[in-house]
């Protein structure tokens, strides 16, 4: 597709969007974005249904070039409904008294959107992110979340790919896409997972490490 075909695409999506935005005090998501900035986002859940688990706790940081600024970051707990999981609370380490000081997903939700802002999303399997928010952003605004979309695991595949030799590159080669396989091939630095904000910054740094690299 040509850039210019690619473009008014773009502008055509957003005037779509726009037209069903209903509350017009988030016009500002439709800003054009300041340059090289993005916002790498991670969140946990009590499961991985996005028609009926809910979100705990929402990571986020800003990337301003290849700079991570952890100065610049987000981090929300969030009340279930509902009570968790004693499978939940093993991967998350959040039980519900952690967690009855938080705010409500709605509030979380508003904060976040004025976080983001415009800036493009990074995230490491980001979709489903995306997928659980969007639950509460689409009652809220009538559209979902409108911003650029970056998956960190395909920018790593590309990369991978790339670096294959020829033969290898036939059909669909089988590259191990785990997080953790990702921030060690990388040689970037871990933490515990399952913490929305170490995910988030993470993805933030193999974000960053595959821009210096060319993959982005």
């Amino acid at each position: 597709m040509s850039g210019r075909l690619s473009d008014w695409l773009r502008a055509l999506q957003r005037r779509r969007l726009l037209r069903r935005l209903r509350d017009p005090a988030f016009r500002f998501l439709f800003e054009v974005p300041p340059p090289d900035e993005w916002v790498a986002l991670d969140c946990e859940t009590t499961g991985l249904d996005v028609r009926t688990d809910e979100i705990i706790s929402i990571g986020a940081v800003r990337i301003v070039g290849n700079r991570i600024l952890t100065s610049q970051r987000l981090e929300l707990l969030i009340r279930p409904q509902g009570e968790m999981r004693p499978e939940s609370i093993c991967v998350h380490r959040l039980r519900n008294r952690d967690l009855d000081s938080g705010v409500s997903i709605e509030q979380a939700v508003h904060t976040l959107l004025h976080f983001i802002g415009s800036r493009p999303l990074v995230g490491y399997y980001l979709e489903f992110d995306v997928a659980m928010l969007n639950r509460v952003v689409v009652p809220m605004l009538g559209i979902g979340l409108p911003q650029p979309k970056i998956e960190v695991s395909a920018l790593y595949y590309d990369h991978q790919f790339a670096l294959l030799p020829p033969y290898r590159q036939q059909g669909d080669p089988d590259l191990d896409l785990r997080f953790a396989t990702v921030m060690k091939e990388l040689d970037l630095p871990t933490w515990d997972a399952h913490d929305a904000l170490n995910d988030a910054v993470m993805a933030a740094l193999a974000f960053a490490k595959l821009r210096h690299l060319g993959a982005a």
